[in-house]
């Protein structure tokens, strides 16, 4: 009896460990979607709309200028310029730090270019490029 015990428990064992491999190949598909979802931020999905979620945000904070400008308007204050404010809102704020923080990466690029055989970039209208690029983010 002790033995039939002992030849049961290795079966039921070894029959469990086959269903959960087999269980485990049957659900791969579901392990490579885990995680990822309606409101999951997947790197690569941000990247190509980023330009939609740039178009949002400028309609969304234009809607709220536009808000502004009307309690304005029944306060009897004149209104602002909404593009205008707009512009000033979006635009990226570069303090001095990370400007010199931009100008030794554009120093350090050049210096690249010049050991690779490329002429070297205006230290000054790349530093203007990066921070423009830095406000398309």
């Amino acid at each position: 009896m002790h033995s039939t015990f002992n030849i049961v428990i290795w079966v039921v064992c070894i029959l469990a460990v086959v269903i959960a491999f087999a269980a485990l190949i049957a659900s791969r598909k579901t392990w490579e979607d885990f995680g990822k979802g309606q409101f999951v931020m997947d790197r690569d999905e941000s990247r190509a709309s980023s330009g939609s979620a740039i178009a949002e945000r400028d309609a969304e904070i234009r809607q709220l200028l536009e808000a502004r400008n009307e309690r304005r308007a029944r306060r009897g204050e004149e209104p602002i310029d909404v593009e205008q404010e707009l512009a000033r809102l979006t635009a990226p704020s570069v303090d001095p730090e990370l400007r010199d923080e931009i100008r030794q990466l554009v120093v350090a690029r050049n210096h690249r270019r010049v050991r690779a055989g490329k002429p070297p970039l205006d230290v000054e209208a790349e530093i203007e490029r990066e921070i423009t690029a830095l406000g398309d983010l």
